[in-house]
Parts: C-alpha cells; structure tokens; sequence
C-alpha cells in the first residue's frame, strides 16, 4: 500500500482529490483503521501524504483530526497537530471539538494533546484536562448544525451511500447510511438502504432489525416487508419470512419483485 502511493505522489497523483465516496486519501487512510489497517501503516501514508502537501484541514464530510481522534489513533493525532490541523474545527454532525470527542471516549492521553492547543469552550467551566474530562461525563449534547444543514448533509450523505452500493461497496454505503440516520431517524428509506447493506454483509440480524425499523416508519410502503423476508429468509426463519412476503403482497398485489419470491 505505501510503495503504491509512494508511485502515486512520485507521479504527481493529487493527494487532495476526493473520491465519490468524499473522502481524500488522507482521510481514507486514516477510515481504513477501521477495517483493520494498523496505525503504523495509516501513519505512513498519513506523513506521505503530508509531504506530498494534503490538506490537513480538508473537511468535504470530517476533517482528518476529527477522524483520528474519533478511532483514537494517537500517534496520527500527535503527527496531524505538528502538520498543522486545526482542533478547533469540530465534527460535522455533533458540533463537537476532537478535545470533546476524546474526552467522551475516555481517551486522557488524546485530551492531553490537544489541549494546548485547542480554544476553551464556553460550556465548559473548569478549563483543564480533569475538567473537560468530568464535563463529557454529564449528561450534555454538544450543539447541532442548523436544521438547513442537516438535511444537505444527509441528502450527500445518501448520495455517497448509493454510489458505493452501485460499486458494490458494502460495508462504506452502510457507514454513509448510518451517518445519515444520526442526522435523521424519521427516514424510512435510510434504514431501507443499510438493511440491504446489512445482508449483504452477512449481518442478518442488523438486516431485519433495520426492516422493522424502516416498516414502524412507513408501514404502507412494501419495500420494508421486502427487506424483512430477505433478512428472515437469510436467518432461515422461512415461515416468517413468507408471512413478510405476504404482507407486503397484500399492500402492493401487482409488485414484480414479490410475485418472484413466491415463484
């Protein structure tokens, strides 16, 4: 993966051009943790991509100090600060700075860093490491963007989703699906979509328990009752999952995609 980029960069690859799931590379390495790359090995490509002069302040979704402090990625973190990210930028969704995003993971070590350099926050009286560590503790929402944004940032993020899909990517359109949920969870169709995600990543139980989420949110809508015999049928619970079939027949008696279930 680093003698690739090395290649890349070498031959002059854009080391801030943002992919169709909006993501630079810098902030793809640093998400691949999550899937199981070491810290080590994002670090490299983190200071490649530094070198090659990314924008460590990038932030078309999340900014990559708030991703690094989010997966507690310490050393990328420690990296980031000294190549100029900024901590006071927050995260996209919550409003909250990556000092608060630390401090709720009970991650000391990351608090510590980024306290000299990040600006004190008014909601937080006692303006120390141990005060902004009991203050995460208390039962407070940070604040959230205008309702105006949300609902850009959730229709992008549904965008992202349905281009991973079509890619067949999985496990990322879930993660776009979910972000999307946090910013709105009376969307039927969000649920709809990562449910199908879900049993293509074989976690069935996710799968159905989206479907019946998505059906409470839009019972008349058959798509629902197709995701839940899909899951139920991947749990072999067969019986159950011809009575969603059915169910969703009954609202829609012409549908083509259920008739083939019962061919």
């Amino acid at each position: 993966m680093i003698g690739v980029m090395k290649v890349l960069l070498e031959h002059h690859a854009d080391p801030n051009k943002i992919s169709e799931q909006g993501r630079t590379p810098l902030t793809a390495a640093l998400y691949a943790t999550d899937s199981g790359l070491p810290e080590s090995i994002s670090l490299k490509c983190v200071k490649l991509l530094v070198e090659a002069g990314t924008d460590v302040n990038a932030a078309n979704i999340e900014t990559p100090l708030v991703i690094a402090t989010s997966y507690g990625l310490t050393d990328c973190v420690k990296y980031l600060l000294k190549a100029g990210a900024d901590p006071n930028i927050p995260h996209i969704h919550t409003g909250a700075k990556p000092i608060e995003l630390a401090a709720i993971r009970g991650r000391r070590k990351l608090v510590e860093l980024l306290f000299p350099l990040t600006s004190p926050i008014q909601t937080v009286r006692n303006w120390t490491v141990e005060g902004i560590i009991a203050h995460a503790k208390r039962p407070s929402k940070p604040s959230k963007p205008t309702v105006k944004h949300d609902k850009s940032t959730k229709v992008q993020l549904k965008s992202f989703g349905e281009k991973a899909i079509k890619r067949k990517d999985y496990h990322g359109a879930s993660k776009f699906y979910t972000e999307a949920i946090e910013l709105d969870p009376s969307d039927a169709t969000l649920y709809s979509n990562r449910s199908l995600c879900y049993l293509q990543t074989t976690e069935a139980d996710k799968a159905l328990h989206d479907a019946n989420t998505c059906i409470k949110l839009r019972p008349e809508w058959i798509k629902g009752y197709y995701r839940k015999g899909a899951a139920l049928m991947s749990l072999e619970d067969y019986k159950e999952a011809c009575d969603a079939f059915m169910a969703g027949l009954q609202l829609d008696p012409g549908n083509a995609e259920m008739e083939k279930v019962f061919i």
